[in-house]
């Protein structure tokens, strides 16, 4: 144990659950830095936190359940912060694009974290149902811009999936490959809601 280790003081009874947030608090700051779930140790997330390694344990039984608490977080944000942006659109086809728009940005200034998202082996071994809710956000999306008659009837959910696979598709491929020519994220993303979605943006 390392003298930092040392020095810190134990939570008080009862506040386990604080401990467990700085845990996955630390795991996030390095796997946004990392861009790699498999880069991430429990023995650096725990010096990071200034806890014993031991410790980590009594909250995550292994490096993968401690991603994909990581990985949760992340999703809850990035929902979220697509909500609050659509939730100040003037109608359902501008809330969507604000949607879409929000989580490219999220993207770009958490570009690590999204790479982990999308390409993390945790993702393979096990799953991250929790990302269903996203899936669910655009489909509701997607409908209400068919309600509204802003978009051509159709199955919502087919075209959902087609929209969050190529966005998706190019968020990813923007971050792994950040020297092609570009064209500005947002012209892009317009033509996918135009294309796919059936928007008169």
């Amino acid at each position: 144990m390392n003298e930092t280790t040392a020095r810190r003081r134990p939570n008080a009874r009862g506040q386990g659950e604080l401990l467990r947030e700085e845990i996955v608090t630390a795991a996030v700051r390095m796997l946004d830095e990392l861009a790699d779930d498999e880069a991430l140790s429990l023995r650096a997330v725990a010096r990071a936190v200034s806890i014993a390694a031991t410790s980590v344990y009594l909250h995550f039984p292994d490096r993968d359940a401690l991603v994909l608490a990581a990985m949760q977080r992340c999703h809850e944000d990035l929902v979220r912060t697509g909500d609050d942006a659509a939730a100040a659109a003037p109608d359902p086809a501008q809330a969507l694009r604000a949607r879409i728009l929000a989580q490219a940005e999220w993207a770009r200034e958490h570009s690590g974290l999204y790479k982990v998202l999308h390409e993390s082996k945790v993702h393979r071994r096990h799953g991250m149902p929790f990302k269903e809710v996203m899936v669910a956000r655009t489909t509701e999306a997607v409908q209400a811009c068919m309600d509204a008659g802003l978009a051509p009837p159709g199955d919502a959910a087919t075209v959902a999936i087609d929209l969050r696979t190529a966005v998706n598709g190019v968020l990813a491929q923007r971050i792994n490959e950040p020297d092609l020519p570009w064209p500005p994220a947002a012209e892009q993303l317009d033509r996918f809601l135009v294309k796919l979605v059936g928007l008169r943006l």
